[in-house]
């Protein structure tokens, strides 16, 4: 195998595209957005696995030197008390601390990293169809310009056009929130820096994180029915000001101060995840990322997994003697993981109970099953001999 197509230029395709490279694969990325700043109004943390799949692909400088780092997890209930204050991921270890950043900041600082190694990355290439052949795969792209190799990753995301052709029964579904993200330089009584605040509040899940600039950044998750198409599309600001505050304003806490302080930074999206089981693959296709297990974002893990999965394939196509079996590899060493994920992650979102198993648990997302994600992560470590 020499060639490769990656499909989507986000975090899960730019960070594949670092990763094979690194495992001395011919790789170009086609993004659909004309540049690399898609969602950046929108705030993600990275995890500390997150971080460290970027430290194996000798990316680490390129994300800490932007966002700022999260070092540990305080809890506050309806009144505003702390309940709890503990630390967070691997703190200990600078560059692989939680960090808090803009989506599309990640994406811009990846995408020059990519470009930085001498990677191609076109964008403006959305993708129509897909043909496999004997002896390759074909991208062809709406502005009737193609691409051949002998594997396409698609990468494009929660609503992937790669999927949709490898699976197209597998829609999203609601995952019974929606999630509010804004950001503030005001941030009246947010508290110290390098420390995320989880506020359980009587009708709303509401977190924030302050920049050493004191910029707030802060998510609300409301479990209702999902916000009508129309609604999202036409919404503003002060109008989800107005459908957020008085949820807020129950409760004794900094939330409302802070919807309330932010002016113009503000957007809602609905909860969505894949069911667990939708298909990865078919003939020379895979999808990673969101494209292939999109879990609602009450883990904040969807970043930090698409990461894993881009070190994770890489080394199986790296190690495994062939493309089948290496695929195969790479299926059986992530899904336990993702598919926990999306059913933790979905469990939280609608209050249920969440079952144990491998996988992320919130402030402890490294700590379930440590010892084998980083086995999986380890550059110099065969996945092939540790193949089940």
């Amino acid at each position: 195998m020499t060639r490769l197509i990656v499909v989507g230029g986000g975090i899960a395709g730019a960070g594949a595209a670092l990763a094979l490279h690194k495992a001395g694969f011919d790789v170009a990325v086609y993004e659909a957005h004309p540049d690399s700043a898609e969602d950046i109004g929108a705030f993600l943390t990275l995890a500390s696995n997150g971080m460290r799949a970027l430290a194996q692909v000798d990316s680490s400088a390129a994300v800490t030197a932007i966002g700022f780092p999260l070092t540990s997890m305080r809890v506050l209930d309806d009144t505003g008390a702390e309940v709890a204050h503990v630390p967070l991921g691997e703190a200990g270890t600078p560059h692989l601390q939680y960090r808090c950043l803009r989506r599309g900041d990640l994406n811009a600082a990846l995408q020059t990293e990519v470009t930085r190694r001498g990677i191609v990355i076109r964008h403006g290439a959305r993708l129509a169809s897909v043909e496999d052949g004997p002896h390759g795969v074909t991208a062809h792209f709406a502005d009737g310009s193609t691409a051949t190799g002998d594997l396409l990753i698609g990468a494009d995301g929660l609503n992937s056009t790669v999927r949709r052709l490898i699976a197209p029964d597998a829609r999203p579904g609601y995952a019974g929130q929606y999630v509010f993200y804004g950001y503030t330089g005001a941030a009246p009584g947010a508290g110290a820096g390098d420390t995320i605040t989880m506020v359980r509040g009587s009708t709303v899940a509401f977190g924030y994180a302050v920049s050493p600039e004191g910029e707030a950044y802060w998510f609300a998750r409301v479990s209702d029915a999902p916000l009508a198409a129309g609604d999202l599309a036409h919404g503003t600001p002060a109008r989800w000001r107005d459908l957020l505050l008085p949820l807020l304003r129950k409760d004794s806490t900094p939330a409302a101060d802070l919807v309330a302080a932010t002016p113009d930074h503000l957007m809602v999206t609905n909860a969505t995840e894949l069911p667990t089981g939708t298909p990865w693959r078919s003939a020379r296709t895979l999808v990673i990322g969101d494209a292939a297990h999109a879990a609602s974002p009450a883990t904040g893990q969807g970043a930090s997994m698409a990461l894993e999965d881009a070190v994770v394939l890489a080394k199986s196509l790296r190690d495994a003697p062939d493309t089948e079996a290496a695929l195969s590899l790479y299926e059986t060493l992530r899904r336990p993981r993702v598919e926990h994920n999306i059913t933790v992650s979905g469990n939280i979102s609608r209050g249920t109970h969440t079952p144990s198993g491998p996988g992320p648990r919130g402030a402890g997302a490294n700590r379930p099953g440590d010892d084998e994600l980083i086995q999986h992560l380890e550059w110099g470590t065969d996945l092939w001999q540790l193949a089940p």
